[in-house]
Parts: structure tokens; C-alpha cells; sequence
């Protein structure tokens, strides 16, 4: 059974909380980063892109780097920018975004939960990747940024999240830049504290919706701090680490899609042939077609949107990776037509997040950098928890959440 705990969250004051909360690390690069934190020195962004306190030339992977990611992370809490809590808590995190509001609950993960597999995944990590945040969590001994989770719903946690809410004014509530709300309280009550722990000791897996490499590289530090302490209980801090519990009622995932350079030599003629085998091809004609449902695609070739259904036979129901539209798609029309054989490497595809929307893949045909767009269903959440309980892994670029996690509100201390 899953391990959620409680935990003395290191965070701003109310009245600089939008200030220091920014975005994740990981969705914006170092010159972005730059810009983004220009004029607010309380942004966390100096600690999780801590490249940015040097000038341009320096390596972000520079040992530098990582030193003064801790430096700056005492200097954060000497200055009161980060203050820690006298106890132990649990946190609401809510967002709201497009008028629709998600509750999720903070609290610490079990390392020992993601090295027996009760915390599942989806996807597959870089080494590289894991090893820079493992770092930047070594040199700081904390979890400066939370990961994202799932699991299925309670439905007595859900009514204890929303009595919570409706009795007690929010600590924080602010609108960011990108018109996401962002709402957070502290659960400091030990009797629903007990009680939620409790609830959740009977939930027998979670899983990892978006931040696999924060959350490898988190368990993997832990892991390595237990084996580097001969003194280890099992009750250190080092146990546990940061990540928000979304129950999956209240969550959905966006589409993924994907813009291709050139046609593999062929017309269009010969394209729309060759998809027409095992697809069923609908002109449409100049208005963006959303795909409606599962094994359903838009396709934007030469000012044209079609709609291609797959054919029944094309695709395996009761395989849990072979029913997936990534899956058709990368298949029979990356790899079978158009020569795409390697998604992570091949340099003549690209993927667009749908919160930018279909109007992103038709400007970038438009405009001759690419040559064809495709547009897919959004895969679901019992599609993601059946591949993850099933210990398969997703084909690259599949899930997108949003709105993204801010970091920030709090932190978790080592």
C-alpha cells in the first residue's frame, strides 16, 4: 500500500508567495529562465535554474552551478524568503484553469514505494537527465520542487479536501501571468491529518503523471543517503519526498500531436493512397479537424485538414500499448509511410503540447517549416494506469498534463 506522510513544509510568506512561487524547471530554458526572474530576486527560479545567477557562458551542468543552488537556497531562508513550518502538516494545492479547478494533496512519497514499484510509471528516463537532478537534490538536501501524482480516487479524502477548503480561507491565492489559479492551505489539524493517513494506507498504488526524472532522482538520493547511513531507522526524512496527489476524477490529459518536415518523397496524391489502406480518409477541407474519439486523427497536408479513422483489425483492443492512438499513429503512418522509425531521435519530427492548440501544427505547415501535421485524441487516465499497471511504458511524447505544477509553495527539507 502507498505511503503518503506529513511533513514540516519549508515556504514563503503570504504576502511574497506569488513572487517566489515560479514555473517548473524543466519547461523553460536557461535564457527564458532569465528573463522570466529579471526584476524579482525572490524568484524561485534562482535556485531551480541556478545557472541563471551566472552569466550566459557557464555550463548549467557546471559544479558552480549546483553549489550555488544550495547557496542560494540558504540564503532564501536567512533572508525569511522561506520559513518552515513548526509541524508537521499536509497541504492542499488547487489550480484552476479555463474555469475548471483540481484539488491536489501534498504530502511526502515513500522512497521505498518507488523502488517496490507501488509508485508506478509510464514513461522512460534519461540517465542524464536523473543524474542533473540528483545532483541539484544532493547539493541542496531538499525537494525544491514537488512531482505530480496520481491515484484513484477516495472518495472520503475527497470529502475531507473539500470540507477543509469551504471551512478555511485559502494561505495562498493568486492568478499567475498565464491566467492559471493557484490555490494553497495547510491541513494543521492532527486529527485529519491522522485520518488521511490513514485513508491513503489503504490506497495500494500511485502514480507518476508528469516529473518522472524529478521523481527518479528524488527516490534514487534517498536511496543513497539510507545506504550511506549505518545508523539508518527508516525514519528519516530522507525516507520520503515531495509530490502532489491528484485522485484521478479530476484530472485529464491533454493531446499530444506531432508536425513532420517532408512527406518521405512522396505526393499527395500518393500519401493519401498509401493512408487510405488502412484508414478511412475524409477531406475535410480548411477547417481544423479535433479528432472526436479514440483511433480518430487529423491530418493538415497542403492547406487541407483530413479526417482518418483506423480501420477495424489495424490496431490490438486488448493490448494496452497497441490500442493506443500513439501507438496506430507511430506505427502505420510515422514509421510505415513516412520513414520515422525512432521518435526520440529522428530529427525530422517534432511534438506540440494541445495547450497550444491545433492552430500551432497548421501555422508551422503553413508557414513551410514543416509539411504535415498530426493531430491526435488525448489518451486517458484508465488508458495511462492500465499501461502502468500492466509495467508497460508509453511511446514517446504520449501525456500531456496542464496546468503545470508551480514550484515554490512549498519545499521539503532532507
Amino acid at each position: 500500500m502507498a505511503i503518503l506522510k506529513p511533513f514540516r513544509g519549508v515556504r514563503p510568506p503570504k504576502d511574497i508567495a506569488e513572487k517566489v512561487a515560479s514555473r517548473p524547471y524543466d519547461v523553460l530554458n536557461s535564457n527564458e529562465a532569465r528573463i522570466e526572474a529579471a526584476g524579482n530576486d525572490k524568484s524561485l527560479l534562482y535556485l531551480i535554474k541556478p545557472e541563471i545567477n551566472f552569466t550566459p557562458a557557464i555550463d548549467e551542468h557546471d559544479p558552480r552551478v549546483y553549489a550555488k543552488a544550495a547557496e542560494m537556497f540558504e540564503l532564501f531562508q536567512s533572508k525569511g524568503w522561506l520559513v518552515q513550518d513548526q509541524k508537521d502538516c499536509y497541504y492542499i494545492y488547487a489550480q484552476t484553469m479555463n474555469g475548471i479547478r483540481q484539488y491536489g494533496l501534498v504530502g511526502c512519497a515513500g522512497v521505498q514505494d518507488y523502488m517496490d514499484g507501488i509508485i508506478k510509471k509510464h514513461e522512460l528516463t534519461r540517465a542524464d537527465k536523473e543524474e542533473d537532478r540528483m545532483k541539484h537534490v544532493r547539493v541542496t538536501s531538499a525537494n525544491l520542487e514537488p512531482v505530480f501524482f496520481t491515484y484513484r480516487a477516495v472518495p472520503e479524502i475527497d470529502q475531507i479536501v473539500a470540507t477543509w477548503v469551504a471551512e478555511h480561507p485559502a494561505e495562498y491565492d493568486f492568478t499567475s501571468v498565464d491566467g492559471i489559479g493557484h490555490h494553497f492551505w495547510v491541513v494543521d489539524n492532527d486529527q485529519i491529518i491522522s485520518r488521511i493517513s490513514g485513508l491513503f494506507s489503504k490506497v495500494p498504488c500511485t502514480y507518476v503523471a508528469d516529473g518522472h526524472h524529478r521523481t527518479a532522482a528524488a527516490a534514487l538520493v534517498g536511496n543513497e543517503r539510507r545506504k550511506a547511513n549505518k545508523e539508518h531507522t527508516g525514519t528519516e526524512e530522507y525516507n520520503y519526498f515531495l509530490a502532489v496527489h491528484f485522485p484521478d476524477n479530476q484530472l485529464r490529459i491533454i493531446d499530444y500531436n506531432r508536425v513532420v518536415k517532408d512527406l518521405n518523397g512522396l505526393t499527395i496524391a500518393e500519401l493519401l493512397e498509401k493512408l487510405a489502406v488502412k484508414f478511412e480518409v475524409k477531406k475535410v477541407g480548411t477547417e481544423i479537424h479535433k479528432p472526436c474519439c479514440l483511433h480518430n486523427f487529423g491530418l493538415y497536408v497542403d492547406g487541407n485538414w483530413y479526417s482518418l479513422k483506423a480501420k477495424p483489425g489495424t490496431y490490438v483492443d486488448n493490448d494496452p500499448i497497441g490500442v493506443l492512438d500513439v501507438t496506430i499513429s507511430s506505427d502505420l503512418i510515422l514509421r510505415d509511410i513516412l520513414g520515422i522509425k525512432d521518435l526520440r531521435t529522428d530529427k525530422r519530427i517534432d511534438f506540440v503540447g494541445g495547450i497550444r492548440g491545433l492552430g500551432e501544427i497548421q501555422r508551422r505547415v503553413d508557414s513551410g517549416e514543416m509539411a504535415l501535421a498530426l493531430a491526435l485524441f488525448p489518451v486517458s487516465m484508465k488508458q495511462l494506469m492500465d499501461i502502468a499497471d500492466t509495467g508497460n511504458i508509453m511511446p514517446p511524447k504520449t501525456t500531456w498534463f496542464e496546468p503545470k505544477l508551480r514550484s515554490g509553495l512549498v519545499i521539503h527539507k532532507l
